[in-house]
Order: structure tokens, then sequence, then C-alpha cells
């Protein structure tokens, strides 16, 4: 008796064994395409210069505003609401690292990175939640029904970036390096007693990302490339080489560091927006003599 429960049980752990590993060789070759991807998950983004005060020739904090419903910025937006495969959006991206990767993020006031935000507060920025919600079970009958929101990345329209412009007397150039990203949430608020489809549109900040804490990432995710899908940047990339469209909403000044349009609108806000990008354009030229 002992032999055969022996034996059905060697043959038990057999069949368990190979079916697995059987079950692990089908799934290894099935390819969403014709290869393994391994250059983008291994890549790591260029390491920045060393830089001492005393080569810090001139600096500039600036503040940019990028609209997402550019052309230029749809790789960072798109897929708006889910991933697919691998693919996902800027918003999403930071999502899936503060929650596997450890990732900080801070407050909405605090782009000097001092105060972190929870996983939970960060979602409840972005929409997440639970409410109630009276529904009509029959005639004149009511009962409240509990509702589980989700977080909504894709009301994130707009980011706000702050970097800083220097220029490095060691090695005669100027530069740029991003600090941190800010996404703007722009989306109907819930108003006791009116419709959501007719309460107006809200705007308000979600969190700050530290930059250099998040390039790693960054360098290791795609973005879609529409000509080439073997060629395809990642979100490093469209950073480091500034390939994205932005307009400057802030510099540093002594007024508490007011924004443009504290004191321009319209088409003048623009106008000081672009003084100030001609200004730090020149700024390199002036300094050599032809």
């Amino acid at each position: 008796m002992r032999r055969l429960i022996f034996s059905i049980s060697v043959i038990f752990i057999f069949v368990i064994f190979f079916g697995n590993n059987i079950t692990k060789a089908q799934t290894s070759d099935v390819l969403d395409g014709i290869y393994e991807k391994e250059h983008v998950p291994a890549r790591k983004p260029i390491a920045y210069h060393h830089l001492r005060e005393a080569d810090m020739m001139w600096t500039k904090k600036i503040w940019r505003i990028l609209n997402l419903k550019e052309k230029i910025n749809h790789p960072l937006y798109y897929p708006s609401i889910k991933p697919i495969g691998d693919r996902m959006s800027l918003t999403q991206l930071i999502i899936w690292g503060v929650e596997n990767t450890g990732m900080y993020v801070y407050g909405i006031d605090d782009d000097e990175f001092t105060s972190p935000l929870t996983l939970t507060e960060l979602n409840e920025a972005l929409g997440a939640g639970i409410d109630s919600q009276s529904v009509e079970v029959e005639d004149d009958v009511f009962k409240d029904t509990v509702i589980v929101k989700e977080a909504k990345p894709d009301e994130i329209k707009r980011y706000l970036m702050k970097e800083v412009w220097y220029f490095d007397k060691q090695r005669s150039k100027l530069e740029v390096q991003i600090v941190g990203l800010c996404p703007i949430r722009r989306y109907q608020k819930d108003l006791e007693g009116q419709d959501t489809e007719g309460a107006p549109l809200t705007t308000s900040k979600v969190c700050w990302v530290y930059y250099p804490a998040a390039r790693a990432m960054f360098a290791n995710h795609e973005v879609f490339n529409p000509k080439n899908d073997s060629e395809r940047r990642t979100f490093e990339d469209i950073f480091f080489k500034r390939h994205f469209s932005s307009y400057i909403f802030q510099e540093t000044n002594v007024y508490n560091n007011r924004r443009i349009d504290q004191y321009r609108k319209g088409l003048d806000a623009q106008l000081e927006s672009e003084k100030i990008k001609e200004f730090i354009f020149k700024l390199e030229h002036d300094l050599w003599e032809y």
C-alpha cells in the first residue's frame, strides 16, 4: 500500500513539474511581434556633466507649461485611459513608478521636494475615492449606493515643468536641466445638488515629481513613434532632446517669483513669454565676439 501511495505521489509531482515547464515554454515562445525587446529595458539615462558652483557663470530658473493637446506632445498623453501592452502615458508611468519602484512624489505647493505624498493621496488627487449616490429603486423610493471612483489619468491635459538654465564657463556652453514635473488636472468638479456634466471645469495641480530621481524609469519605457515601431524613443529621450512644445509660464524674479499671467494678459502674456525665451537664446551668442 505504501509503495502504491509513493508511486502515485511521484507520478503526480512529475506531471505538475513537467506540465509547468511546458506551459512556461509555450508562454515564453509567444511574442507580440517577431523579436524580444531587450535594448530599452536595459537602458540607462545619459549622465549629467559634473557641475561646480565656481563654474556657474549664470543661472535662471524657468517654469514652463506643456499642453498635451498639441500634436507634438501626444506621445506623452496617449494611451490616455489604460496602458496598451508596454505603452503607457506619462501620467500612468508616474503612478506605476510610485506603486512599483518606490518613487516619491511631492505636494502641489512643494516644488522644492520636501513633503512626500502617499500613493493614496496621489490617487485622490487624480479623482480616486469613495462616494455615495442616491439611486431610485422604486417609484419615489431612493437608496444610497456606494460608488468607488478610480484615478483618471486622462484628465491630465497639461504639465508644469521646472528647469534651470545655466552657463558653464568651464565648457563655455549654455545648457538646461529639468528639475521637476507637475501634472495639471482639468476636470468637472462635483458640486452638491448639481449635475456633474453641467459643472464648470476646474484646474488643479496633482503633485510634483523630482525629475532626476525619475530619469532611470523614464529611460526604460518607450513612447510611440508614428513613423517607425522599431525606433521608438523613450520618455527620457523626449525630455533630454527637448522634443516637445511648451511656453514659459514663470521665471525667478524679485516680485516673489510672480507668474507672467499676474501682470500680463492675453497677447501681452505671450509676448512676455517670448521675450524671456529670446533673452535666454541670445545670452550665449552675446558672450562671443565674431
